[in-house]
């Protein structure tokens, strides 16, 4: 399993984005299942809405066949307060450190584009998904 984070999400979505072919190439070579956090939904829908209004309702349509799962809510919350003290040096929010924890927890793998989460992964509770050159 791999926990999404914003920046890929929004990079596969978006083919002009210059990261879109790494980012697809990367569906391609694992299958997944494809974890969101809810804590990224209005993040990624937000960026989607403001600058590809006609992506959106291909995306909440992929959301509702269930090409990606939804999970990580009230019982990430502890470990989300946890990572957000740890780290406040960096920016890491709710919505990154709501990726870790649902990562930590189903199969500790992250797909992102954010170099600041090879900071967390340091401490080996996840790790980032290799992406092709």
């Amino acid at each position: 399993m791999i926990t999404l984070d914003t920046s890929a999400l929004y990079a596969l979505v978006n083919r002009r984005d210059t990261h879109h072919e790494r980012i697809r190439h990367a569906f391609l070579d694992d299958r997944g299942p494809y974890l969101v956090p809810v804590g990224i939904l209005a993040e990624v829908t937000y960026l989607i809405e403001r600058r590809l209004p006609r992506t959106l309702d291909p995306f909440l349509a992929d959301l509702e066949s269930g090409a990606f799962t939804l999970d990580c809510g009230l019982d990430d919350i502890a470990r989300v307060r946890q990572l957000v003290s740890r780290y406040a040096d960096l920016p890491l929010g709710y919505a990154d450190a709501a990726v870790i924890a649902c990562a930590e927890r189903h199969g500790q793998r992250i797909l992102t584009l954010d170099v600041h989460f090879s900071v967390v992964a340091r401490e080996g509770a996840f790790s980032i998904v290799e992406l092709p050159t």
